[in-house]
């Protein structure tokens, strides 16, 4: 093999990428949050760019673009753009490319990092300011009197200013992605993109407020202080259990719907699969068995909404094992879990869980399940891997084997994104100048994003609407919009199986009109 060749091969059921004697394991598959843009100088030959594609191709990349920016009589200058599977695979693609005889590799640019250039989001204004007139009516002298008339009548703010339409999107950096505890600055560009979305799919205006703090108090202050400018406050990647204490402080003070997407956003989505999951094999949810592999800020959430609609069982495993009765040393939430799940209070390994389960669901860590584990479910078992980037379990294993198969990877079927339900349910909730979120909106949502797909349209690569699909975010936002103006819509849930002392997704509705 010549130095820098690359090419796939597999072992064990594992994908290598293989440069000349070296064996590097890859086994994520290429994607666009990996792209890269190589500029390239080659030698004018009738074979030069082929080469240049096949090389990409061998390194296991996918070409993507092609475009020429330069060219004489001996040479042509071209920008190659190709999707990688992470940032060792790129730099195996650029040194492939390289080690090729005539070329000269010029330049490397990641996409991604491009895009991040200067942020993602910027303020524009709604109004013209072209005049005179125009100046004083948006500001002085004229603003004095709308401030005037706010102060007389406090609820004239949802009326005239930007808080009929912006929710703030709050961090502490605690619990970014599935990266853990990156501070506030590195949680930005999270933030940015969930103020885009938030834009893009519900016309909602966000702004990102990430704190220097993780002090529970402080934060909850903080967020209090700044709550008169925002129609919403949308907590994210706040680590758990302080998430719970801190969403449970803020909904008792707050006039406003206070949202943890890592918590309802995610569970939202997963209970609008299951729905559909469901239905495709046959099975009711009163009549399954659930296993979720972490109990964190999304477990959490997913299992109290789903005990919430009537679950057969559930078994909670984090990194303590099942929790279960008789267990020591747990934190508030996990002693709920202990006590409201597990009904055989098993107490086992992960595999064991799983075995003779109709669903799992994983909101954890990757690689913890093999497709063995997946082969010994139930008949038409359903696997919801959400670990992102690398899921619990292979899908491509899992799929084997389980009758539904649902990632949170957008190069997969079934993807489950939260992107389906937060930008609908604050829609829905700023139109009905909603004080505080309830169960009775998502389990609206939930069934609004399940309904999108259409009972005739269903089948086991089809259990969610595209996050693209224009139908949803409306169709979310009249839900919630209903729920919050007429809870009596929504059917009553089961009963309470929670204390005090841990807060519920369910709250009363209650709206101003």
């Amino acid at each position: 093999m010549r130095p820098g060749f690359q090419r796939r091969v597999e072992m064990r059921g594992e994908s290598f990428s293989v440069i000349g004697r070296n064996c590097v394991a890859t086994t994520r598959l290429p994607s666009a949050g990996f792209s890269i843009t190589v500029r390239i100088a080659v030698t004018a030959d009738a074979s030069s760019i082929g080469r240049l594609t096949t090389t990409v191709g061998e390194a296991g990349a996918i070409v993507t673009a092609l475009d020429v920016v330069d060219s004489d009589h001996t040479h042509v200058t071209v920008d190659l753009t190709c999707d990688t599977a992470d940032a060792n695979h790129a730099d195996q693609v650029v040194d492939a490319l390289t080690a090729l005889d005539g070329v000269d590799v010029r330049k490397v640019s990641d996409r991604t990092f491009l895009l991040h250039l200067g942020g993602k989001i910027e303020v524009s204004p709604k109004v013209a300011l072209r005049t005179r007139d125009e100046l004083s009516r948006a500001y002085t002298p004229g603003v004095a009197r709308v401030c005037q008339a706010i102060a007389e009548n406090p609820a004239d703010a949802r009326r005239l200013t930007i808080k009929r339409n912006t929710v703030a999107v709050v961090s502490d950096g605690s619990a970014v992605l599935g990266l853990g505890n990156l501070g506030p600055a590195a949680s930005l560009p999270v933030m940015e993109g969930k103020a885009a979305l938030f834009k893009r799919f519900g016309g909602v205006d966000a702004w990102p407020v990430v704190l220097d703090t993780q002090d529970t108090d402080e934060i909850v202050a903080i967020v209090k202080a700044i709550a008169p400018a925002y129609g919403g406050i949308n907590l994210e990647d706040i680590a758990a259990p302080r998430c719970f204490e801190i969403e449970a402080q803020l909904r008792a003070a707050l006039d406003i719907p206070v949202f943890h997407d890592d918590q309802h956003g995610t569970a939202i989505c997963v209970l609008a699969a299951l729905t559909n999951a469901l239905r495709v094999v046959g099975k009711e949810l009163a009549q399954v068995r659930v296993v979720v592999s972490g109990a964190g800020a999304a477990g959490t959430a997913i299992m109290k909404l789903l005990l919430r609609q009537g679950v057969g069982d559930i078994i909670a495993y984090d990194r303590r094992g099942a929790l279960h009765r008789g267990m020591t040393g747990l934190n508030p939430a996990w002693q709920w879990l202990a006590e409201h799940t597990n009904r055989e209070n098993y107490s086992g390994d992960l595999a064991g869980a799983v075995r003779d389960a109709d669903v799992f669901i994983g909101v954890s860590a990757p690689n913890l399940l093999t497709g063995d584990d997946i082969a010994a479910m139930a008949k038409d078992a359903i696997v919801f891997a959400l670990a992102n980037p690398d899921p619990e379990v292979d899908p491509r294993e899992a799929r084997k084997h389980a009758a539904v198969v649902a990632t949170g990877r957008s190069d997969q079927p079934n993807q489950i994104n939260n992107v389906l339900a937060f930008p609908g349910v604050f829609r829905g909730m700023l139109d009905a100048h909603a004080e505080e979120f309830t169960e009775e909106m998502a389990i609206a949502a939930a069934r609004a994003i399940a309904d999108v797909v259409g009972e005739e349209k269903i089948n086991p690569t089809v259990i969610v609407p595209s996050v693209f699909d224009s139908r949803v975010a409306p169709a979310v936002a009249a839900a919630v919009r209903a729920a919050a103006q007429n809870p009596a819509t929504t059917p009553p849930p089961a009963a309470d199986p929670g204390p005090a002392d841990l807060p519920e997704i369910a709250a009363n509705a209650s709206a101003t009109p």
